[in-house]
């Protein structure tokens, strides 16, 4: 009986394989970073028992055909599933897995650099400084904004958005929240405050941060109307998903002095960036780096191997996405 195949589109760190380590299986890990061609993904998941996908790594029926009727797992490598029909894998008896809780604070952490970055004009300082241009201390170069008292509006209050909240408090910061529903856990322990509709969070923050997931009706939660809601000194961070915010828009209201500045690690078409944003010096942009930290993709490849090895082993898929997926056996 041949070994089951495991097939990763990226390389993974070596936590991923512990978890495996005293089973007999047959991995597949392709040796680069980059998306892998649509084409080549379709080859290389044929037979596969499970697979180590990415955010660029569209499931769909197409691939699910391509890998054929022995596959019972993916395993996302990440939070957000977006990029993953569960439906058709559900349908199908496949397993859905992913990697929560593990890169909160590494996303929470990056959330506040930007911010930081941003309020102070610290990458602005950093190019004055390289450029050689810089004359020594001036009573009124570079003002940025301190944050104690200004208000931060997280849209989205799951683990993230709370570990942001936290931080938030720290620096003596008032936190309102919008969420689908009210968090009454946060409510009581952070002492933040609810909006129940976006449009009060958006003209009472100085600061918001989006922190949602990505769906159909999420999709440029952020857009011309939004922007025009806010406050002419906000700022508007976004390490969730880029489609969140309509990028031609902000670029508007961010050249158009609509809002203060944006902070952004994610974008509408990566590895795209809009051109526009790239002219501003009211913006810091960072690389997809939201959960770039050793801990955090460590712990990312040991669940997705977690994962795998409950499969493999008939247990409890842990963060199984489908708990409803009709179990097989090996």
């Amino acid at each position: 009986m041949e070994a089951p195949r495991i097939f990763s589109s990226r390389r993974l760190l070596d936590a991923a394989f512990t978890p495996l380590e005293n089973l007999d299986v047959d991995w597949k890990v392709r040796q680069g970073d980059d998306d892998i061609p649509r084409q080549e993904l379709i080859e290389q998941v044929s037979g596969c028992t499970a697979l180590i996908v990415f955010h660029s790594d569209q499931v769909n029926d197409e691939l699910l055909d391509a890998a054929g009727p022995g596959l019972r797992v993916v395993a996302n490598y990440g939070v957000g599933y977006d990029h993953i029909d569960v439906d058709a894998c559900t349908s199908r008896g496949v397993a859905v897995a992913n990697t929560p809780g593990v890169l909160t604070d590494a996303t929470a952490d990056l959330t506040w650099a930007l911010l930081m970055s941003l309020a102070r004009r610290i990458p602005e300082g950093h190019r004055l400084v390289t450029s050689g241009d810089w004359e020594g201390w001036k009573p009124l170069v570079l003002l940025g904004v301190e944050l104690r008292g200004k208000v931060l509006g997280v849209v989205g209050m799951g683990r993230i958005g709370r570990a942001i909240a936290k931080r938030a408090l720290g620096f003596g910061m008032e936190v309102i929240y919008h969420n689908r529903k009210r968090d009454e856990e946060s409510d009581r322990n952070l002492g933040v405050t609810y909006c129940a509709e976006l449009p009060e969070l958006l003209r009472r923050a100085d600061i918001i941060t989006i922190n949602a997931p990505l769906t159909i009706e999420t999709h440029h939660l952020i857009g011309a109307e939004e922007l025009e809601q806010m406050k002419s000194t906000s700022m508007l961070i976004n390490t969730a998903r880029g489609p969140l915010v309509d990028e031609e828009a902000l670029v508007t209201a961010l050249s158009n002095g609509k809002i203060w500045g944006a902070g952004l690690d994610v974008f509408e078409r990566e590895p795209e960036v809009h051109p526009g944003l790239l002219e501003l010096d009211n913006v810091v942009l960072a690389p997809h780096l939201g959960s770039s930290t050793q801990e955090a993709r460590s712990a990312m490849a040991r669940l997705c191997g977690e994962a795998v090895a409950a499969v493999l082993q008939g247990r409890t898929v842990p963060h199984i996405i489908n708990p409803d997926v009709v179990s097989r056996t090996t």
